[in-house]
């Protein structure tokens, strides 16, 4: 659980107050404000574009996708199951061991591969090629007890975890909507991204299929109530972000249409990422999105996840220098270069709580090969700060706008139900600021009371077996 820390500001930990005045920094600060009244109109505007989305396809920023997760893992799942995790920097290859009620995971294996640059943007049969390739070595390698030898005629079953956004039109089929995270992959116009799998496989002599098809969110939330019944959200906030939710059939109006079915619960896809109202954009914004190759998409990922955190930061050191000599009359030859400046470093600057900034200092000399005195480590630090603060709480506005979703429907909170957010991603996990900023925005916008009943836990790694549980709750078998 976590309790309302309105009355700390983790701001104390900067020693601010004697910085120079900035222009830049002055105005960068102010518009990257949000107050209490302005986060409420966030999170109430998120919230619109969700019900829009439960309503019609398509018809909003928020995708609101239909994963045809409708039952998630027991405890009962058993068998060896796989799951790959396409998304963002890495793709990782895991085996599960599932041995039912009494012994649950038995064994797990995986591999983390980084994915060339090139197959970013190069074709899908590049792509999925080199996926199948890596597979097939790490099943080559793999030493399989008897108890869980292949059975004549069958298929080893894999849950695929895309993290993309994908039009699903069942658990094991979907076609792309769009490419984020960096990637701009072509040849997958209208294609089933499982299909592409399926037949990169084939073609390495793989004796496998796909029988389920889910986001990095969704094998997040599937993993973690495995282990914790209580558990009703699933978040990533890593190099890219999104967030799913269990949600009541009988309160998402596109499903009647297609489906007789309305008992039950399924998990809903958001794909938050793509919110776009009402954020405070500034230049810095703009002109990040400008050189982005999905330029004009997914502006709330582009406000709160690792991948552009760093280079946001980047900027406005960047422009500080042009107009009031940051560090001297020359520009870092560095600093001019798009993405130098990682959401790591950034994040270990902001972090930084030693007398005299000497983690702010190492890290400009490493990066940007510059001395820093005092004052100027002072303003580095603030911008950092700045853009880790604007992260958190717009993350915050997130989870409470999808926490007022599962409350209306259920009255979870309002009865006094444990309620479970389960996050994982590197900029939540190694970032105790960011986490804070978020918490904060939490209770300001919830309240005390309600949120004394929200625990937000971090469930690392749990997506790949997340993943393989629901391949194994969906075994055609």
């Amino acid at each position: 659980m976590f309790a309302s820390t309105l009355g700390s500001s983790v701001m104390s930990a900067l020693r601010s107050n004697s910085v120079s005045s900035c222009p830049v920094l002055t105005t960068f600060q102010k518009e990257c404000s949000t107050p209490t009244p302005y986060l409420r109109n966030v999170a109430d505007a998120i919230a619109d574009d969700m019900r829009t989305g439960l309503a019609v396809q398509g018809g909003r920023d928020l995708e609101m996708i239909l994963t045809y997760v409708d039952v998630l893992p027991s405890g009962k799942e058993e068998g060896l199951f796989y799951a790959l995790d396409l998304g963002g920097t890495n793709f990782r290859v895991h085996s599960v061991q599932l041995g039912g009620m009494k012994e649950r995971v038995i064994a797990t294996k995986s591999e983390t591969i980084s994915i060339p640059q090139e197959l970013k943007t190069g074709t899908s049969e590049e792509l999925f090629g080199f996926i199948a390739s890596k597979l097939a070595n790490f099943v080559a390698n793999e030493n399989i007890p008897d108890r869980f030898r292949l059975e004549q005629g069958r298929k080893r079953e894999i849950g695929f975890t895309f993290s993309f956004p994908v039009h699903q039109t069942s658990i094991d089929s979907g076609t792309v909507i769009r490419w984020t995270k960096g990637f701009k992959v072509s040849g997958m116009e209208g294609k089933n991204v499982v299909a592409c799998l399926n037949e990169a496989m084939e073609e390495h002599g793989l004796n496998m299929r796909v029988s389920a098809l889910v986001n990095d969110a969704v094998g997040t939330l599937a993993g973690a109530r495995y282990l914790d019944e209580d558990v009703m959200m699933g978040v990533i906030l890593g190099t890219g972000t999104n967030a799913c939710y269990v949600d009541q059939k009988n309160a998402i109006p596109k499903l009647q249409s297609i489906s007789s079915s309305s008992s039950g619960t399924t998990i809903i896809n958001t794909e938050w990422g793509g919110f776009s109202k009402i954020l405070p954009r500034t230049i810095f914004d703009q002109e990040m999105d400008e050189a982005s190759v999905n330029r004009c998409e997914h502006l709330y990922e582009k406000m709160i996840s690792g991948m552009y955190l760093g280079e946001i930061g980047r900027r406005v050191l960047l422009q500080m220098c042009e107009t009031s000599h940051l560090f001297g009359q020359s520009v870092p030859v560095n600093l001019s270069t798009g993405f130098a400046l990682s959401t790591k470093d950034l994040c270990k600057m902001q972090e930084d709580k030693t007398d005299d900034l000497l983690i702010v200092g190492s890290i400009l000399n490493k990066v940007l090969e510059v001395e820093a005195n005092l004052e100027v480590r002072m303003r580095v630090a603030e911008v950092c700060d700045t853009v880790v603060k604007r992260a958190g709480r717009l993350a915050g506005a997130g989870i409470v706008a999808i926490m007022e979703k599962i409350e209306k429907d259920t009255k979870r909170l309002s009865s006094g139900q444990r309620t479970v957010v389960a996050i994982d991603g590197a900029l939540y996990e190694y970032n105790p600021r960011f986490r804070q900023y978020m918490q904060d925005a939490v209770v300001e916008l919830l309240g005390d009371k309600l949120a004394s009943h929200i625990e937000i836990k971090h469930t690392k790694d749990v997506s790949g077996i997340g993943a393989a549980l629901l391949a194994a709750t969906n075994s055609i078998y």
